[in-house]
């Protein structure tokens, strides 16, 4: 039973990450993270690389927000999958810029400790193509 009650507080702590990422909610979108977590931000763009600690990963969001001029948007397309401590997300992400568009799917993987997020990994359907549009 307990890992069913840890499955269903992991899912609810993705929903509500989605949902304030969606509607720009930073405190929410702020309090689904543990203090200690890690993202790892795939590719070979400027965003790229591990962050370690929720300011890291506020700024390149701020980062991509500014460089997509406030399009860019990550959406679930099914629902979230849990895992014991892994929740996978299939998402859909988009932006644009300048003459520049970004439209492609992914995978969101996050391990959660104690109903908080404390490692974040990404997954591009086209690495290349993301990266050639952060630069």
């Amino acid at each position: 039973m307990k890992n069913n009650t840890q499955q269903g507080t992991n899912l609810s702590v993705i929903n509500s990450y989605f949902n304030a990422l969606a509607n720009g909610d930073m405190e929410t979108f702020a309090s689904t993270f543990a203090e200690g977590v890690v993202w790892h931000q795939p590719g070979r763009n400027k965003f790229s690389g591990d962050k370690r600690s929720f300011s890291d990963i506020g700024a390149m969001i701020g980062g991509m927000m500014e460089d997509s001029l406030g399009s860019f948007a990550v959406k679930p397309i099914t629902s979230a999958m849990a895992n014991e401590d892994l929740v996978s997300v299939p998402v859909h992400f988009s932006g644009k810029k300048n003459s520049a568009e970004i439209d492609m799917q992914g995978l969101d993987l996050f391990r959660l400790e104690g109903g908080k997020i404390i490692e974040v990994w990404l997954f591009s359907e086209n690495q290349s193509k993301e990266d050639a549009f952060w630069g």
